[in-house]
C-alpha cells in the first residue's frame, strides 16, 4: 500500500489529475479496492480534487480554446457534466467572442478573400472549439484591434 500511494503522490506531484486518471493510471499496481480507497484518502486529505483540476485545465487551455472544446476535454478526462458546467461558468476568463477574436488575431493577418479562404479560417476556429455563431461574427466583421496610437507629425507640431 506504501508502494502505492508514493506512486500516486507522484503523479499528483506532476500535475493535478482526476479522480478517474488515477485509478487507471494506479490500475496495474494493486487490487480496485485497495486503489478505491487510496484514492478516497487522497481526495479526504485533499490532495486530490476533481475541482482544482478542472481549474487548471481551464486556466491552461482557455486562451487557446473555446469553451465546447474544454468542455469535450474535461468530460474525457472523466470529470462529471454537472462540475465541468460549473466550472465554466466560474471561470474567471475573457468571453468567448473576446478569446476567439484573439486567436484568430494570432494566427491570421487578413480578412479571409476568398471562400477557400474562408473555410480554412472557419476550420482553424471550429478546431479550436469556437461556436459556429462565433466563427460568423468573427469572419464577417474581423474589425482588428485598434493599434497604439503612435504621434503623427501634426499633433506633435500643435505640442510645440
Amino acid at each position: 500500500m506504501n508502494t502505492l500511494r508514493s506512486r500516486a503522490i507522484k503523479l499528483l506531484a506532476r500535475r493535478e489529475h482526476t479522480r478517474a486518471e488515477l485509478l487507471a493510471k494506479l490500475a496495474a499496481h494493486g487490487t480496485p479496492e485497495e486503489i478505491s480507497a487510496l484514492v478516497n484518502q487522497l481526495a479526504t486529505s485533499n490532495l486530490q480534487s476533481d475541482a482544482r483540476f478542472a481549474e487548471s485545465f481551464i486556466r491552461a487551455k482557455a486562451s487557446r480554446s473555446g469553451s465546447l472544446k474544454l468542455r469535450h476535454g474535461m468530460l474525457g478526462k472523466g470529470l462529471s457534466k454537472t462540475l465541468v458546467d460549473s466550472q465554466l461558468a466560474a471561470a474567471d476568463m475573457p468571453d468567448e467572442l473576446t478569446r476567439a477574436k484573439a486567436l484568430w488575431l494570432r494566427k491570421f493577418a487578413a480578412t479571409p478573400g476568398s471562400a477557400k479562404e474562408w473555410a480554412r479560417q472557419a476550420r482553424f476556429l471550429q478546431s479550436r472549439g469556437f461556436s459556429t455563431d462565433i466563427i460568423r461574427h468573427i469572419l464577417k466583421e474581423p474589425s482588428k484591434e485598434p493599434a497604439e496610437e503612435e504621434p503623427t507629425e501634426s499633433s506633435e507640431s500643435d505640442a510645440a
